[in-house]
């Protein structure tokens, strides 16, 4: 059988649904693989690259007349009309919104598999176009974001001042969000992000970001691991901790979308409060935006000076790797489609995954397709109901029973140190005191110190090591064998302390030194 991929026909859209990569894979898989001239050019593929990998470089009217046609977007009118009777489109086409597309399709007896209705099922995930065109848009956002920012996303210490890192928050932790995520934090933004379903507070921390904790507005845990829509209550708890968040950040990324709806959750008061210049990136834009100023396919700045950016076209804007990820999409697709590797695309609609991507079938509508039972928790077992009040009784009598019986170590020891201070000499009363009293120093000069300050401090530790070392040595020679064990000691650990501070003076030194 015979690929066809013609070039897009959407402007400005610069994708294309293969590469030479794929197209060496599809050829492995006993296809013959025809390209338009020109399909690949906006991506950096040009035909002789096309033609390098297997594929043959023909006009348009041959492409269309393949026994299967892929695209990345839904063809133009025109084109849909040069499809055969038979011919299997592959292409991302939004069943849910487009009847009427759909009834075309039908109309011309061929057989249409939706990209963007894939089942969310693991064994699913390699031929996921959503997900790989929203980890690209995920990462773009940013890059989008630290071009229209007046500032370096990471702090800066010169020897002309330090300047602090940017505030990133991110709304949604999908696939999108967790890129966003991770591509602000490489390039050095203190990051924090905020999503409704709480078991997704551990993706963002394992990203390095901070998860915004806001328990009235969260959700319990998802069992199919999408976002339901919020009650009344959790949309106003949200839009206080958005409010506080969109206040303090530099840079803000909304990805929110509930069964391709976007939901405000950035209001134009949000924007008025935040400072001029900051930049608001709204993923959501295909779908309406999250931010009550988006504007779908545009820039805006608000009064205040704040940048929102609704580009429907991110992923458009990296066409080269977004191409290879989405013919990769493909590649997977036509493995599951021929399973006998001998360029025979099989359909198989009692398999979920082929099934719930087929919205036409050789000229019948099977759209809607039936539910697939998705789980993205295990089961969890049933138990015993608990007795709670039970259990806080119990927890607040074993807690009382534990500060009894500290309370009552901690008199008996004061009790026994009170006896023997009472019949020591007056001069062991004088050094516990100088040692109570250092102790209590020690630990409030320590603790009080904040850890970046603790290598430079070092150095001058090397100072009160030193008359340690010098009280130690002149105790060395006690005819007490427990003073002279004690100071042999001290002094072993003084001398310890002053070489390590001394060896790490050096190495800080060493940093700041211009080398000849």
């Amino acid at each position: 059988m015979k690929i066809g991929v013609p070039r897009e026909s959407r402007p400005g859209e610069r994708l294309v649904a293969a590469t030479p990569t794929t197209v060496a894979q599809l050829r492995k898989l006993g296809y013959e693989v025809v390209v338009e001239a020109g399909a690949g050019v906006a991506a950096s593929y040009p035909d002789v690259a096309f033609a390098e990998a297997g594929a043959t470089v023909v006009a348009a009217d041959e492409v269309w007349t393949s026994d299967i046609v892929t695209t990345v977007d839904v063809p133009a009118e025109e084109r849909l009309a040069a499809l055969r009777p038979g011919t299997t489109l592959v292409s991302m086409m939004a069943p849910h919104s487009r009847p009427e597309l759909i009834e075309r399709l039908a109309g011309r007896g061929v057989t249409a598999l939706a990209l963007d209705a894939v089942p969310r099922i693991s064994r699913a995930q390699s031929l996921d176009v959503l997900s790989t065109l929203s980890n690209v848009a995920g990462y773009r956002a940013v890059i989008e974001a630290a071009e229209e920012f007046g500032g370096m996303f990471t702090g800066q210490v010169t020897a002309a001042g330090k300047t602090p890192p940017a505030n990133v928050f991110v709304i949604g932790a999908g696939v999108a969000g967790l890129a966003a995520i991770g591509a602000a934090g490489s390039l050095g933004a203190q990051v924090r992000a905020f999503d409704v379903r709480p078991e997704v507070g551990e993706q963002i921390e394992s990203m390095g970001a901070q998860f915004v904790q806001a328990e009235a507005a969260q959700q319990e845990v998802s069992a199919d691991g999408y976002a339901a829509a919020l009650t009344a209550e959790q949309e106003r708890q949200t839009a206080l901790m958005y409010a506080q968040e969109t206040a303090q950040a530099d840079v803000v990324i909304t990805t929110a979308l509930v069964r391709g709806t976007a939901p405000t959750t950035v209001t134009a008061a949000m924007v008025a409060a935040m400072r001029p210049g900051s930049v608001i990136v709204d993923l959501a834009a295909p779908g309406g935006g999250n931010c009550e100023l988006t504007v779908p396919g545009e820039r805006v700045v608000s009064d205040n000076g704040v940048v929102v950016l609704g580009y429907t076209d991110l992923t458009s804007r990296m066409p080269r790797h977004t191409s290879q990820l989405f013919g990769t999409n493909i590649v997977h697709l036509m493995q599951l489609l021929t399973p006998e590797r001998n360029g025979e695309m099989t359909l198989d609609l009692e398999d979920p995954v082929q099934r719930g991507m087929t919205v036409v079938h050789d000229g019948e509508v099977l759209w809607p397709p039936p539910p697939v039972q998705v789980s993205a928790l295990p089961a969890v077992e049933q138990v015993e109901p608990v007795d709670h009040a039970e259990l806080a009784r119990v927890a607040q009598q074993t807690a009382q029973r534990r500060r009894t019986r500290r309370t009552v170590l901690a008199g008996l020891g004061a009790v026994l140190l009170a006896l023997m201070l009472t019949v020591s000499p007056d001069q062991t009363q004088q050094h516990f005191t100088v040692f109570a009293l250092a102790v209590v120093v020690g630990y409030y000069v320590i603790f009080n110190v904040k850890h970046a300050l603790h290598t430079p401090l070092m150095a001058q530790t090397n100072a009160i090591s030193g008359i340690i070392l010098v009280g130690a040595l002149l105790q060395i020679g006690s005819a007490d064998v427990v003073v002279s064990t004690i100071a042999f000691a001290a002094a072993s650990v003084a001398s310890i302390n002053i070489f390590g501070g001394f060896l790490v003076t050096y190495r800080m030194l060493g940093m700041f030194r211009k080398d000849a």
